[in-house]
């Protein structure tokens, strides 16, 4: 099952269990949003498109990071006019997974992954009794 959601003025086609880049939404990390913006559901052969938006199917996702993406170069110049500007820029970005989909044809859900480079708590040792008591 899949779905066209729109967010920060863009649209996405999202499945279940899927990770993403969206324009910047203000939501703390590990945060789960719904996004009720679902222009299209679709399952196989079948094809739900909204007028414009679909009646109660909703996406939800999980915050998995804020960030920024890489820096874009702006170079202009003006030939024999001694006119040189340089300028850079970094778009805010908000990585989400794709935890469910629900709409009237059905829902379909995933599980948010582990990372691997998520710092593991490890359980302190017990304390050492003296051989002696």
């Amino acid at each position: 099952m899949y779905a066209v959601i729109k967010t920060g003025g863009k649209q996405y086609k999202v499945a279940a269990g899927e990770k993403l880049k969206v324009e910047q939404i203000p939501a703390d990390i590990g945060a789960e949003i719904t996004i009720d913006q679902v222009r299209a559901v679709g399952a196989g052969d079948q094809l739900s498109v909204g007028t414009p938006l679909v009646a109660g199917a909703t996406v939800s996702a999980t915050v998995l990071s804020q960030g920024r993406h890489d820096k874009v170069r702006i170079f202009k110049m003006r030939r024999r006019k001694h006119y040189r500007k340089q300028q850079g820029h970094r778009q805010n970005y908000t990585e989400l997974f794709i935890s469910g989909i629900t709409s009237a044809a059905g829902s379909v859900k995933a599980d948010l992954p582990v990372r691997a480079d998520y710092p593991v708590r490890a359980e302190a040792p017990a304390a050492a009794q003296p051989a002696g008591e």
